[in-house]
């Protein structure tokens, strides 16, 4: 299954996941940073992140150049509760 097919099923299956007030709340959201333009400065796939420092789940410094020593890096993004 392509990735794209992949993500049309999760949409399909969180349309009934939330309440209505909630998945109101995501749409404006999306529709917001949409309408920002954000994704003219993102990056895109093969950029290169610049270094930076972000704690950790226990609260701990960690440097992207020091992990990047111990091999691949995925950095993840938790928006929190709606």
């Amino acid at each position: 299954m392509l990735l794209e097919e992949k993500l049309g099923d999760l949409r399909e299956n969180s349309k009934t996941k939330f309440s209505p007030e909630i998945a109101e709340k995501m749409h404006r959201a999306t529709k917001e940073l949409r309408e920002s333009e954000i994704m003219q400065t993102a990056l895109k796939v093969g950029d290169k992140m610049p270094p930076f420092s972000l704690p950790n789940t226990k609260g701990k410094i960690i440097s992207s150049t020091n992990a990047l020593k111990k091999g691949n890096l995925v950095v993840t993004f938790y928006r929190g509760v709606w």
